[in-house]
């Protein structure tokens, strides 16, 4: 495997202090090639750690306190556009489906339990690092369905589920262009095609802004906002949030 002849910078975000102390431990005895660059609690500070240290793996919980309430989702969208060549790596008790769809779509790699072995959570992080999405097998459901038609994307151009053993991440599929360089490369779309208040709305959206914010620093409803939001995706061929924030990082629009 790719990552296993370089080094992993690795950022740890969960807000029990304990288990986020007991995985980076973990990490640091069983994974040699791992560094471990930045952790955090909340989701103010996992941005600023982000931002900060740029690391090549974040594994983070999806229910963080702070910021607008959207947890690991929120902190993936800010992230974007400071750090968008950093991946995400899902680390959670929950199973719910409203959880792993909200993080997915957000753009994380991956979604796995904490019920997750060590050897396993390792393996996981390196297919992540490499291009891989991974996931625990009784979530492979919720995955497809996330990634479906409508559902949203995050990157995906094939998904394969394979029937694993118990704990381990078996459902993965490869993004051969490592991260999505078709988006940052799509030099034929001109942000021209977007009228002034869509450019505006774009901005903020690429910045973190959630609809609320940008709502409240344009006097206009969340209702418009949205409606503003699902043009500029469409005109500019874009997915998600995540992937317009790292469009206009790599034009420097914001």
């Amino acid at each position: 495997m790719e990552s296993e002849n370089k080094t992993v910078r690795i950022g740890v975000v969960d807000d029990h202090d304990l288990f986020r102390a007991g995985v980076i431990s973990t990490l640091n005895a069983v994974a040699p090639d791992f560094q471990i660059v930045g952790q955090a609690g909340d989701v103010e500070g996992a941005v600023a750690m982000i931002a900060d240290t740029q690391p090549d793996v974040v594994l983070l919980d999806v229910h963080v306190p702070g910021g607008e309430g959207g947890g690991g989702s929120e902190i993936i969208l800010r992230s974007v556009a400071a750090a968008p060549h950093t991946l995400y790596l899902a680390l959670s008790v929950s199973d719910a489906p409203v959880d792993v769809g909200a993080v997915i779509r957000a753009g994380a790699r991956g979604y796995v339990t904490k019920t997750i072995t060590a050897d396993d959570l390792v393996a996981s992080i390196r297919q992540v690092a490499d291009g891989y999405a991974v996931f625990s097998p009784k979530l492979a459901g919720f995955v497809l369905n996330a990634l479906g038609p409508g559902g949203g994307s995050s990157g995906v151009d094939s998904v394969s589920v394979d029937a694993g053993g118990e704990g381990i991440p078996s459902g993965r599929f490869r993004d051969d262009t490592g991260m999505r360089d078709d988006i940052d490369t799509r030099d034929d779309i001109d942000i021209d095609v977007l009228s002034p208040r869509e450019q505006e709305v774009m901005r903020l959206i690429a910045r973190g802004y959630s609809y609320k914010e940008v709502a409240a620093e344009l006097f206009i409803s969340v209702k418009t906002v949205e409606t503003h939001v699902s043009k500029v995706l469409r005109k500019l061929q874009l997915s998600n949030r995540g992937e317009l924030a790292r469009w206009a990082a790599h034009r420097r629009i914001v």
